[in-house]
């Protein structure tokens, strides 16, 4: 089977209905993510940056892939409900709610903000409602202002350390893109500027050619837990980001750049005794603070897949296809779910399924359709390139 058919097929005759049967809140709005291998519900609770995860992947199907109305209903569901409950009086946006809507967790983070702002702006796209638009942009703005303080109030650390974190930089460069079509230009271009210098100058360390997860604020390292950290996952996710923008920007420098560093960190954290990408890595070898260290997780393998696909396509750089095959064998025969649907999130170290869930506070509708969606349409375009030589 060609790779666009197989994940075409498993994005629409199997991701995708087991969110559509099991995930919906008929009664509350929103959806419940705390699904097990089956689809029940174990827990009601709803994480805000899941609630947006999955309205933007609903209506980011019905912008791209079909105008199916159940998609655009199931989309509006979780809207309504962001707009309703999500926010606190700031506008700012709760790590977590009730089933029914109840604060639960305070806005201690700023990344429930940067999924909500993405399924407003899908959703506007597919709907044209101006008022959740207008939401898309206010919500993106929100987040502007408080980049260089995300956590505020909330912050634990003191100025002692100041490492700044590369999750947030890394999400604003996709964040941007997927508004970009009711941002303003000027404002496009700022945050890829500022987005690109950030990952590509001052988190990809230019002797590893590794991401560390947390750098000073002259991109020099800290010889601590949190300064040695490296998070491959987070790494070549945000490298296919860089190659969307490469692309975008017709930069085939920095798509060459963003593809070699796919290369080093996959060199870097496969695990060679077991197969599979380890979840953590201390950069010197030593004990990472982490317990899950070792783990195998299916967003860091679906991640991968995504930007390596994106990069051969780009590139033609058989080392990059090599490195599709072995993770695309690994992922497939360990993570995938054909009985039930959908895929298992969290393996150990020696591939064996940690936790039998399909969905919780973490894993919900995103990372297994996105990449699915992906991976379709880049090697739709790959076996298109080869059909025409």
């Amino acid at each position: 089977m060609k790779y666009s058919k197989l994940y075409k097929e498993t994005l629409l005759n199997n991701v995708i209905p087991f969110w559509e049967k099991y995930s919906i809140d008929t009664a509350n709005g929103g959806y419940y993510t705390c699904l097990d291998t089956e689809g029940k519900i174990y827990d009601t609770d709803k994480f805000i940056w899941l609630q947006g995860r999955q309205a933007w992947t609903f209506s980011m199907l019905y912008n791209k892939v079909e105008k199916n109305e159940n998609w655009l209903r199931i989309a509006k569901n979780g809207i309504d409900f962001l707009r309703k409950y999500g926010a606190n009086k700031n506008g700012d946006f709760y790590f977590s709610v009730t089933a029914k809507g109840e604060p639960l967790v305070k806005a201690y983070n700023i990344f429930s903000d940067c999924f909500a702002a993405m399924a407003f702006s899908q959703y506007a796209i597919a709907s044209g409602d101006e008022e959740i638009r207008t939401l898309a942009k206010k919500t993106y703005y929100n987040i502007l202002k408080r980049k260089d303080n995300p956590k505020g109030t909330y912050e634990k650390t003191t100025d002692t350390r100041p490492l700044i974190g590369f999750s947030l930089p890394m999400i604003l460069s996709n964040l941007v893109l997927e508004l970009e079509a009711i941002l303003d230009p000027e404002d496009v271009e700022k945050t890829i500027d500022y987005s690109m210098h950030q990952v590509m100058e001052l988190f990809l360390d230019k002797k590893t050619g590794l991401i560390f997860e947390n750098v000073l604020p002259n991109g020099s390292h800290d010889n601590s837990f949190n300064g040695r950290l490296i998070n491959p996952g987070h790494g070549i996710e945000a490298m296919w980001f860089m190659i969307d923008i490469g692309v975008r920007r017709n930069d085939q420098t920095l798509i060459d750049k963003a593809s070699q560093t796919i290369i080093n960190i996959l060199e870097y954290s496969w695990d060679s005794k077991y197969g599979g990408i380890f979840y953590f890595l201390d950069s010197k070898g030593h004990p990472p603070q982490q317990l899950e260290w070792d783990q195998k997780l299916w967003w860091v393998h679906l991640e991968t897949l995504v930007a390596l696909a994106k990069a051969y396509q780009y590139t033609d750089n058989e080392a990059l296809f090599k490195w599709y095959h072995k993770v695309h064998e690994y992922a497939w025969s360990h993570f995938n779910d054909p009985k039930n649907g959908e895929w298992f999130g969290y393996l150990n170290r020696q591939g064996e399924i940690l936790l039998n869930l399909k969905g919780g506070k973490w894993k919900g509708c995103f990372h297994v359709p996105r990449a699915m969606y992906q991976c379709w349409q880049s090697f739709e375009n790959i076996e298109t390139q080869i059909h025409k030589t």
